[in-house]
């Protein structure tokens, strides 16, 4: 009885007029649009984000957060309480079921023939206004950097850094590495525990805080394969004072072999044209030879910036090429790699370079090598004028102001540099 009167007071209180739902004479079920709670279940890592649905004039969308960033749907379906939603470019399905107590259950799962990637249960609530937060003292502080000590397999990563926005008990925070960052993990202090989670359709994460003696954080880094892992955060002034070693300069990280020899490439494109890098349409420009794969957050996360780099330049001289290296069972049909051009809209070259395992014997001049995506400046004489690492997302805030910013510099310092001959004798070293 309790459970027909919410029924029908949810279906009066949606009614433009004050006649009964049970008059109507095409009364559907209620509607999902709004913010939802959701979660996944990753392994045995339950991952809690927050969750976006609309359904208006027949149009369905769902969208997951990074920080403000929304990572909206392709497409989507909802008839009879069966929400079906689009990620191509992540090359996943949500698949889910509205449930007679108002919950959405389902599966997050890849939509690839034979995928190896594993699905993930889902389920969602309304996302209903929060009880009043705890009282803004009762929340350490920890708003700030802090530095965390971590044993890398990466050459030179000996920390990384911990970017932290608090406002009471709320926090926003990220982590981040010389290969990127974690997005925007987010989570509120309470009875002395901060649970901090992000999921943006990828890179699911749960951490763990809690405020440890010395003004360091304890981390619980919850692993989806493996034991947890625990890691100490030090405040910048702390860590000095330690001598803890420092994050590894992206800048640095990973260079070429012989900085005198041209940077040569060779890789079909979507349609199966070779491109290579000694074209005509390259000799002679700015380069930037972006590597990075369909499957890899980080390079979600770089692209649209590249794509604006190249509409704001390319006409002085720039050209950017992505070497993608996909997963195996995308090499012969890159559904996934197309739809991430589709996605960010990408109007510079995408070559399928190979896979992960093959980036070391298909760039055989970089040295330290290790980052998805990795981006090589090339001046107008074939030359790698600098390399970067990684790439820092908006969740790590004065990190990405500063990244775009030094992209930006450094294309504009090699696009005022004359045209230059290329290195032909360099150029006989080696040829992929």
């Amino acid at each position: 009885m309790i459970r027909a009167a919410l029924l029908l007071a949810g279906a009066l209180a949606a009614a433009p007029s004050a006649v009964p739902a049970a008059t109507l004479p095409h009364a559907g079920p209620p509607s999902i649009s709004g913010p939802w709670l959701a979660q996944i279940q990753v392994g045995a890592l339950d991952v809690p984000f927050r969750f976006g649905l609309s359904v208006r004039a027949g149009k369905v969308s769902g969208w997951f957060f990074n920080g403000r960033q929304r990572i909206v749907s392709a497409s989507g379906t909802y008839e009879a309480g069966h929400l079906v939603l689009n990620y191509p470019a992540y090359a996943r399905r949500l698949d889910a079921v509205l449930e007679a107590d108002g919950t959405l259950r389902g599966a997050y799962a890849p939509t690839a023939p034979g995928s190896a990637a594993q699905p993930y249960a889902f389920q969602a609530r309304r996302d209903t206004p929060p009880a009043a937060d705890a009282p803004a003292g009762d929340a350490p502080l920890i708003a700030g950097l802090w530095l965390v000590p971590v044993h890398s397999p990466k050459t030179d990563e000996k920390a990384w850094r911990l970017i932290v926005r608090q406002s009471g008990p709320r926090v926003s925070a990220a982590i981040l590495r010389v290969d990127g960052d974690t997005g925007a993990l987010t989570g509120s202090w309470r009875n002395g525990r901060l649970l901090l989670s992000h999921f943006d359709g990828a890179r699911p994460a749960v951490i763990d805080v809690t405020a440890a003696p010395g003004g360091t954080l304890r981390l619980l880094v919850h692993e989806e394969r493996g034991p947890d892992t625990v890691l100490t955060a030090y405040r910048l002034r702390v860590a000095a004072a330690k001598g803890l070693p420092q994050p590894a300069n992206p800048a640095l990280h990973t260079r070429v072999s012989d900085p005198e020899q041209v940077f040569r490439f060779s890789f079909p494109d979507l349609e199966g044209h070779l491109v290579s890098s000694t074209d005509g349409g390259f000799r002679g420009n700015v380069l930037l030879v972006d590597v990075a794969g369909s499957w890899c957050p980080n390079c979600h996360d770089e692209a649209p910036f590249l794509e604006a780099l190249y509409r704001k330049y390319h006409r002085r001289g720039l050209q950017i090429v992505t070497l993608a290296f996909e997963k195996r069972d995308q090499l012969e049909d890159p559904v996934e790699l197309r739809a991430f051009v589709k996605e960010f809209g990408i109007t510079y070259p995408v070559l399928i370079a190979g896979t992960p395992d093959e980036l070391h014997a298909k760039i055989p001049q970089a040295v330290d090598l290790d980052a998805f995506p990795t981006t090589f400046f090339v001046g107008r004489d074939g030359r790698v004028r600098a390399v970067h690492a990684g790439f820092a997302g908006a969740a790590t805030g004065v990190f990405n102001t500063r990244l775009e910013r030094a992209f930006t510099a450094e294309i504009e310092r090699l696009l005022r540099e004359p045209a230059a001959p290329w290195r032909t004798a360099a150029a006989r070293h080696s040829v992929l």
